[in-house]
């Protein structure tokens, strides 16, 4: 498990030359390093800023293309802004990824909630996705979680490919509408 600094940069000279990616923020730095330091069949869950996952630039690219064709992309779970308040307000996502093989299916999660207000405060409050995504996590099922409009589903690998990698869950996640009848 890991928490990578997130948007910063590194010195060009400063790169350990073991890494490969044309870039110098941090936050793709260390999901690289981490893969290259996972032995095969060895998993990681990191924490990302969610522009990781839907980033245009060629590193971008490069890092989801790795995790979706040199691993197995097991999950991306979407966390809404201010969990890690009072200390970053960004969106983020945790990627779970086993080195080796290639990705078939991604199982996405839409975390709503952590039991804490998303506030500078935090205070606790009712309700927490985090024991259902555990739970669900474990009993997933490429043949029953196929609902794009529940909290969770799968992704084919070939609708990733066909987005350019793109990880956001908002990609793929089916909103339903409901109509306004109060007029």
């Amino acid at each position: 498990m890991a928490n990578p600094p997130f948007t910063g940069n590194i010195d060009k000279g400063d790169i350990n030359e073991g890494l490969k990616l044309p870039t110098t923020k941090t936050e793709l730095l260390f999901v690289e390093r981490i893969f290259n330091m996972l032995k095969m069949g060895g998993t990681a869950a990191v924490i990302v800023p969610q522009g990781v996952l839907f980033g245009s630039g060629k590193a971008f690219e490069a890092l989801r293309k790795t995790l979706i064709e040199k691993a197995e992309l097991k999950a991306v779970i979407a966390m809404p802004s201010g969990v890690f308040k009072p200390y970053a307000g960004v969106s983020t996502a945790i990627l779970i990824f086993t080195k080796g093989g290639t990705t078939e299916n991604t199982w996405f999660y839409d975390m709503q909630a952590d039991g804490y207000s998303l506030d500078d405060k935090r205070n606790k409050i009712e309700g927490s996705d985090i024991p259902d995504i555990v739970k669900r996590f474990k009993a997933r099922n490429e043949k029953k979680d196929n609902d794009r409009k529940a909290k969770y589903f799968f992704v084919p690998r070939k609708d990733i490919v066909a987005n350019d990698y793109n990880l956001s869950i908002s990609k793929y996640k089916e909103e339903v509408y409901e109509e306004d009848t109060q007029i």
